[in-house]
Order: structure tokens, then C-alpha cells, then sequence
């Protein structure tokens, strides 16, 4: 195991890129950032194409930025950004698009403490709510499954555990890269209070 406990047996690029990000991460904890692409200059360079080497599920939520949580610049990372990190239709595409079109091999699931969504769908569960439908459709399959949950950051991280078992089901794309050990899906939690990303079971 890595010192981020990364699974020796993932694949090699995969593996190189996922610590890459949670050593950035860690630079952004402690106040160290090192990314330098992120000029006009840098911009340029991509002009006409883009390789970037993860493509990473995160919240709509203002305080969650791959960029900056992982410490990287323009062309670095495929950002794909729902509330809730909630997979529908599009987002599964979007992520499919990066992996079959742009061969990331590392796809990482994001979420965070104190998730807006998470808290909305707790209090309303069961009940199918006027707003935000599609969205509490996606989260709900977990509290159906830990009616116990009381914990907003725990029901989280079980939520993005379920999330990868969607993409699974729903993609073959997505399942075809994982299954021929062409894409690793990295489950991931960002703490607030610490900053840190760390991989969860």
C-alpha cells in the first residue's frame, strides 16, 4: 500500500495519477500550492485539444473545487459538477465521454462533509417533495438501504459508494474500462475542517 493507501494492484497510471492528486491535495492543506498552469499562456496550449489524465465527480457545492482542493491547473482534470454528485443521464455521459473519447484512466468520485443535498433528502425522506425531485430520486436508494443513517457526512460517503455501483450498472462504457483494466473509479470524501481528501471503502 502507498502511504494514501492506494491499492498496489490498480492500474499503474491510474495509481500514479490518483497519488499525484492527493499529494496536491495535501499541498492545499498545508498552504504549499505548487500549480503554475494557470495562464493565458497555459490556456493557449490547449487550444485545440485536451488530455487530461482523471475525470472526477464532484458536488455543485461552492466550497468543493477539484482544481484547487487538488492543487492542478487548466487541462489537468474532466470536472463533471451535479448537486449531490447525483448520477443522472447526462452526467453519466459526460463521465463516458472522458473515458471513452479522452482515455482518463483514473475516474474519482467526490464528496464532502455537510452536503446540502444529503441534509435535504434526510429530512424529507420518503416523501417525493415538489422540488428537486430527480434529484432526492438518486440519493433516496441509500436511505432505503441505511434507515439508520443519522450522520449527514456518513450518508455521504455511503451515497458515493452507491453512486460507482450506478455508474456500474447504468454505463457499459464505464463498466468495459473497469472490467479490461483500462479506468480505476476512486471513491473519495473531502473534510472540512481538515481539508483532506481521503479514499473511502
Amino acid at each position: 500500500m502507498s502511504e494514501f493507501n492506494i491499492p498496489e494492484n490498480i492500474i499503474p497510471q491510474a495509481q500514479k495519477e490518483l497519488e499525484k492528486l492527493l499529494k496536491g491535495n495535501r499541498n492545499f492543506v498545508n498552504g504549499t500550492p505548487t500549480a503554475d498552469n494557470m495562464s493565458l499562456e497555459h490556456l493557449k496550449k490547449y487550444a485545440y485539444h485536451q488530455e487530461p489524465y482523471a475525470v472526477v465527480l464532484s458536488c455543485s457545492d461552492s466550497r468543493v473545487v477539484p482544481e484547487i482542493i487538488f492543487d492542478c491547473g487548466i487541462g489537468e482534470l474532466f470536472v463533471v459538477r451535479v448537486a449531490g454528485i447525483t448520477a443522472g443521464p447526462n452526467v453519466i455521459e459526460s463521465i463516458e465521454y472522458a473515458v471513452k473519447k479522452l482515455k482518463t484512466p483514473l475516474l474519482i468520485l467526490l464528496g464532502h462533509d455537510d452536503c446540502g443535498v444529503m441534509k435535504f433528502a434526510k429530512d424529507h425522506y420518503p416523501e417525493i417533495t415538489e422540488d428537486f425531485q430527480s434529484i432526492i430520486k438518486c440519493v433516496y436508494p441509500v436511505l432505503d438501504k441505511e434507515e439508520d443513517v443519522t450522520c449527514h457526512n456518513y450518508f455521504a460517503q455511503q451515497h458515493t459508494k452507491w453512486v460507482e455501483k450506478v455508474l456500474l450498472e447504468r454505463s457499459k462504457i464505464i463498466k468495459t474500462a473497469v472490467d479490461n483494466n483500462e479506468l480505476y473509479i476512486a471513491k473519495c470524501h473531502l473534510d472540512h475542517d481538515t481539508g483532506l481528501v481521503d479514499l473511502i471503502d
